[in-house]
């Protein structure tokens, strides 16, 4: 009993170890001795640390379709790069899908899942609350915290396929421009200066860069164009 009860926990929680399986076992009112416990537990190699892997759930592919209103779908993405002494630093892009619009360029050392959402809160503030968020299967983004966070706000959060970047397009398509103009083209001692020379970009790319699929307006054109209308 005590064999089939430690491999039921082992199996769905496998992180949790000895002390949490027997206070587990405890609660459900077996008042196994702790020493057998235990030495189950070792005989069956539990004691043994395992590297495990999160299962990505299956994604299923959905159509990258231009919304029709601003905060219909905004997506995020992150990017990585070095300062001038090697120390890496990284960017999360958020845009607005609909006019394209850069939501924000944040550059951090390190960038948690509290933090995204952190960051979310105050775009919501500033912009409004977005129907849906497209992601990645960053770790950032798959974290509980954030999908709990985007369910009690009635956010859905959609992930593209594992190795499909291009169903994330619109901002793989920003990224690319922000490699080159800014990432790519400039040298940083601090982060400091990363953050300067996004928040140059981002000005520029919303005010007076011209799109193709916009009609060759800028994203804040767009969106001008689509209110008077």
């Amino acid at each position: 009993m005590v064999i089939d009860k430690l491999r039921e926990l082992s199996e769905k929680k496998p992180m949790e170890g000895q002390d949490k399986y027997y206070s587990r076992i405890r609660n459900e009112g077996l008042m196994w001795n702790h020493k057998r416990v235990s030495r189950v537990y070792r005989l069956m190699g539990l004691n043994k640390k395992k590297r495990t892997r999160r299962r990505i759930p299956a994604r299923i592919k959905t159509p990258l379709v231009s919304p029709t209103r601003p905060n219909e779908t905004w997506s995020m993405d992150f990017m990585h790069d070095r300062l001038i002494n090697g120390r890496k630093f990284r960017v999360l892009n958020v845009i607005d899908d609909f006019n394209r619009e850069v939501l924000r360029i944040e550059p951090y050392f390190s960038i948690t899942s509290k933090r995204v959402i952190t960051i979310l809160e105050r775009l919501i503030l500033e912009k409004g609350k977005p129907a849906a968020i497209r992601a990645d299967n960053g770790p950032e983004f798959i974290a509980a915290v954030l999908c709990d966070w985007c369910r009690e706000r009635n956010i859905t959060l959609r992930f593209i396929q594992p190795g499909r970047p291009m169903q994330n397009g619109f901002i793989e398509r920003f990224n690319r421009s922000y490699r080159q103009d800014v990432l790519d083209a400039n040298l940083f001692s601090n982060l400091a200066e990363v953050k300067m020379w996004s928040d140059e970009f981002e000005q520029d790319y919303n005010e007076h860069r011209p799109h193709e699929s916009l009609g060759n307006l800028s994203p804040l054109q767009y969106k001008q164009k689509h209110q008077q209308s």
